[in-house]
């Protein structure tokens, strides 16, 4: 059985699947109440969500909501002696759209960042593979950098009414969604993936 926890935005979404048959899911829209919500969710599902493999989503996304599904993931794993393997909240998205026949061939994820930025990263369908890494930019370096005729995301629309070209679609990751994704896409090490610096540094 395999166990996937999405926590990257305001939806609190867990799934439970049988190789890559989905048995149940839970998907709700909590805002910052992942922390309450998560393990009650998991807990919901047939014999209580436990999994040989656990699925969780590294982001980037809600620092808060990231932390959260992480740290469940690892001490489930520890607690049911289970493998932990991550996947980024981007390519999920991109999977996502490219499940829908009429997706072309190439497209741009974008959500919202901080201070202003947001974070791009575009991906080409087949096969299923990142164009270039993931990026935090300004709306206008954004602008420059996709070419992509189809931007998703919370942060496409409003790129689109700033100068950006292409079709918009608001698609938030969702775990009933995660064997969307190639073997190699849900295989990564279960560690935070931030997008950019953090604010504070050190003192030399």
């Amino acid at each position: 059985m395999i166990l996937a926890i999405d926590t990257a935005t305001e939806a609190c979404s867990v799934a439970l699947f049988d190789g890559e048959t989905l048995i149940a899911e839970r998907h709700e829209i909590v805002g910052r109440g992942h922390a309450e919500r998560l393990v009650p969710m998991i807990a919901e599902l047939p014999g209580k969500g436990k999994a040989d493999t656990i699925l969780v989503d590294c982001g980037p996304g809600s620092f808060t909501g990231l932390r959260v599904g992480l740290a469940t993931a690892r001490a489930l794993g520890l607690g049911w002696q289970a493998d932990v393997h991550g996947y980024s909240s981007l390519a999920l998205m991109a999977a996502m759209a490219f499940s829908d026949a009429n997706a072309p061939d190439r497209l741009a994820v974008t959500i919202a960042g901080g201070h202003g930025e947001m974070f791009v990263q575009r991906f080409t369908k087949t096969p299923f593979a990142e164009i270039a890494p993931l990026a935090s930019l300004t709306p206008d370096a954004a602008i420059a950098a996709i070419e992509e005729p189809l931007l998703i995301g919370n942060a496409a629309a409003g790129l689109v009414v700033s100068g950006a070209h292409g079709e918009t679609a608001d698609i938030s990751p969702r775990a009933a969604d995660t064997m969307l994704l190639p073997l190699a896409f849900r295989a990564l090490a279960p560690s935070p993936i931030y997008g950019r610096e953090p604010d504070a540094k050190p003192p030399q």
